[in-house]
Formats: C-alpha cells, structure tokens, sequence
C-alpha cells in the first residue's frame, strides 16, 4: 500500500473570479507532521476546506491511501478517517459537551436508543487525556475559548483518525496546555496518523513538524524538512522579504483619563477592580487564562452586567446595559472569539462593517454606495485581501476577518477601543499592520485597551500593563517594570504590586 495516506496533484481553486490556490501538489506519509505556514490570504485554510469536503476543488486530484477520491464531502471525508480540528469553533452552542463531540457518530444501544452513559465515559476519558476539567454535562456557551478548543481537539480525535487536519490548534491554549496537545500529536505519529498542522506560531511549527510547506498567495513556495529552517527564514519566505520591526516606537499618552473602572465587582468572575485609562493609552491587560481579563472588558461593554461598582468616561459616571449603549458613549470592542461576537460570516464586507454604524449610512434607506465608499477605504488602510466588498466573510482568510472585525469596531469613530487577543490567528506580517494599526488610533487621541495572551505583544505596545489575578488586579506596571518577569511574578501570585 502506497506510504503516501494523503495526496493532492495541480489542485486550483476559483471564487468569484479571483484564483485563491494555484497548482498545489501536497503529499503527507503515515506518521509524518506536514506543518503549511503562509500570510493571511495565501490560501492555507481554503487548502484544508477542500481536503475535507468543505469545497470543491476547481480542478486537481486527491487520493486518499493512494485511491482518488472524485467527490469529496464531509461525511465521505469521515468515512474516510479525515478529521479536522478548525480555526474557529463548530459547536453547537446549546448542546452539552458530549453531545457536541458525538453529534452525528452517536452511540446506540440495540441499535436504536441513545447510549448517552457509554458517550459520558468517553468524553471523560478523552478530556482526561487532555487534563481537561471541563464537565462531560457542561454546555458549550457556558465554556470559555480555551474549553471549547479542548472540546473541539476531543471531538476531532474520538474515533480513530488516519489523516488529523489541526488549523491554528494551540491560539487560545496556555503553554501547558499546548504541551498537552503536543505530546497527543506524537502518540498519533507513532500510530501511523498522518498530520496537517497549520500555525502562525512559527517556533511551534519547527517543533511539532516534520516537514514544513509554505505558501504564498495560493501558489507553493517551498517545502524543507524542519530542521533546515530557521524561523527567520520561515517568515522570510512567507512574505517575501525581509521583515520591518515588528513594534512601532511608543508614543506618550496625555495626563487626561477618559476612561474610569472603580470597584467593578462581577460575581464569580471579578472581584472589585480599579483603574483607569488615559487619552492616546494603550493600557495593557496580562494575566493567566480565567484571571478575568475578558470579564472585564465585557463587563465595560456591556456584555456582562456587573453587580457593584461604577463606569466612568470623561470625568462622568455612565450607565452601561447593552454593547448598543457602549457604541453610544464611544466604546468599540474587538472580540477575542471573533465568529462568535465579533463577525457575522455569512453577510459581506460592506454589510459587516457597518453592521453597528448603519445609521450614520441612511435612516430609512441605506446609502449603498457611501458604504461601499466607507469600506472600500478600510480595505485600502488595512490591506483587506477580498474579491470584493460584497464577497461574504466566509470565504475570506481568518486574518482578513480580523482586519474586517477592526473596521466595523472603527466605523462608529470610538473614542476608547478594547482589543481582546488582537492577532490571535494572524500571521507574521499581518501582526505589524495591525500594530502600527493601534499606534495610529493613539497618535489620533484614540485610547486602547489590550488584552493578550503573548508577553511580548503586550510588552512590546503597552504604555502601562494591568496585570490580573484570579479575577482581582495583582499591580499595575510601567517604565521599566513592563517587563515578562515582573509580569509573571504577578500573574502567578509569587510577586508583589511593583508599581505601588
């Protein structure tokens, strides 16, 4: 039997005109991690749609244990032992955590009855294995981004799988859970399970992989093994070039506050916090996962309702019940779960970045062609890849989404934007822009709010970091204080507040 368990020859693929993969051969042998690294936009994920029946391919072959296979589509897909671990979630929101990792592969009793108990044991035996505490009953809206991915990996290896497809698997993981993630990867190889791995995490990709592929624009850049390539190499080949500086110099922030959080209780989740932002900040947010740092923001926005405390902007206490009421008093926030809350993927460009100024575009009738004007600026300022502006999202890379979900926060001319893991997904190049992005909101008297999981972006951007611990704030630091060890000292609770 062939070695080669997934294959592709001159697969291309057209939307709308617009050819988004040229030509690509693609070979994976048992046992082998492939890690596929590129920009945003230079066809990764469409790539991986295809291999699972998401699309269809616009011409080319793919063979699957060396027979092709002329009709790809999901369920073939599973038939066959491809599975996927996607970029954004694909759970079902009120389904439990077991339902969600055995809908449509259920297991029965007597061949008809629901067999929920044997489901239960399995479900708890995988998130075991992925020292998981989720709850097999919990259900998947109650869960944060981190237990959802953990679901999502569980769901994905619950039958035995020949071909594991994982895209961005480890964006909302701590690095012991990623460690965790690693180490299932290298049980799966010695199984003989052939690995897709896709990341902007380039460390990671030289780490886990075995060979890494690159693309650029739809087209096959180069493919080394592993331990030929440097990860300065590996993003030089991405964009082409050498690359800029990643973090643009800091600009100082004036002295006025235009944002106040005093004593912000929300139960279970945030215990009183203090803290203010000045006008042209960028206040950074750094703590571990479930220190409550989303819970705060969504707190400010309006998502969550908090029990005590009070807002203020400008100087005056603000009631805040609803995003519509924080897009009111001039309160933009980007989402870290960016499918969940932040994009609408089946509505266009134009109609996402409007989505919550439409008023400022028509009150009775939309003013079609001033909104296309509006977003065919943002698309020109952020580098939007796109076919065209009524293109629906879903056919545009993760990275281009995030460009788009900037935009629609923009569009109401905020005067406070919150950031919630602004490059999670993004990939090298599309990082910078989006930090000399955040820099030009500041230069512009904009204050932001950013909230991250990687050290050096918040180091390497923030005026002053929050740093938060178990729903409380451990110290806020500056100057020569923002640095990742007093930030770890901190967040882990082994440190004290240096900035008292």
């Amino acid at each position: 039997m062939d070695d080669f368990l997934l294959e592709t020859k001159g697969l291309f693929k057209v939307f709308s005109g617009v050819r988004v993969l040229s030509d690509i051969d693609l070979r994976v042998k048992r046992g082998q991690v492939l890690g596929i690294i590129g920009e945003n936009g230079a066809g990764k994920s469409t790539l991986v749609k295809i291999l699972t029946g998401i699309h269809a391919p616009s011409s080319g072959r793919i063979f699957i244990e060396g027979y092709e296979i002329r009709h790809m589509n999901p369920e073939l897909a599973g038939r066959l032992g491809v599975n996927m671990i996607p970029q954004e979630f694909n759970l079902i929101g009120n389904l439990n955590v077991f339902e969600n990792i055995f809908l449509g592969r259920e297991y029965r009793s007597w061949g008809v009855f629901l067999d929920k108990g044997r489901m239960r044991r399995k479900t708890k035996e995988l998130l075991d294995e992925l020292r998981c505490a989720v709850s097999v009953d919990a259900q998947i809206q109650d869960l944060s981004v981190a237990g959802k991915q953990m679901v999502e990996i569980a769901k994905a290896v619950v039958n035995d799988c020949k071909i594991l497809i994982m895209d961005e698997p480890t964006t909302v993981l701590t690095q012991d859970e990623t460690d965790i993630l690693f180490s299932l990867v290298r049980r799966l190889k010695e199984h003989g399970t052939a690995i897709v791995y896709i990341s902007h995490k380039l460390a990671e990709v030289k780490q886990i992989c075995d060979d890494i592929m690159v693309l650029k624009d739809g087209c096959f850049v180069s493919q080394d093994p592993a331990s030929e390539l440097s990860t300065h190499e590996m993003a030089r080949r991405m964009v082409g070039r050498e690359l800029r500086q990643m973090f643009p110099p800091k600009s100082k922030p004036g002295s006025e506050v235009v944002l106040g959080v005093d004593n912000m209780v929300i139960p279970g989740d945030v215990a009183g916090i203090t803290f203010d932002l000045r006008k042209g900040e960028i206040l950074g947010f750094a703590g571990l996962v479930g220190a409550g740092r989303t819970e705060t923001a969504e707190g400010i926005y309006g998502i969550r309702r908090p029990v005590s405390g009070s807002i203020s902007i400008g100087g005056s206490k603000v009631s805040i019940k609803s995003p519509r009421d924080a897009v009111a008093h001039g309160i933009a926030y980007l989402s870290e779960d960016r499918q969940g809350r932040g994009i609408h993927t089946g509505f266009s460009v134009s109609h996402n970045t409007t989505l919550i100024s439409l008023k400022n575009y028509g009150k009775l009738i939309t003013d079609r062609a001033k909104e296309l004007e509006k977003t065919g600026f943002y698309a020109r300022s952020f580098n939007i890849k796109s076919p065209s502006q009524t293109t629906p999202l879903k056919f545009l890379s993760g990275g281009n989404q995030q460009k788009v979900a900037l935009a629609k926060g923009l569009d109401p001319q905020p005067r406070i934007y919150i950031f919630d893991e602004p490059t999670r997904g993004i990939d090298v190049n599309a990082r910078g822009e989006i930090y000399v992005f955040i820099r030009r909101l500041v230069e512009d008297g904009i204050s932001c709010i950013l909230i991250s999981s990687d050290l050096e972006e918040v180091i390497g951007l923030s005026n002053r970091v929050v740093v938060m611990r178990e729903g409380r704030i451990a110290g806020i630091l500056e100057g020569d204080q923002i640095n990742e060890e007093d930030i770890m000292f901190l967040a882990a609770g082994v440190g004290q507040s240096l900035s008292a």
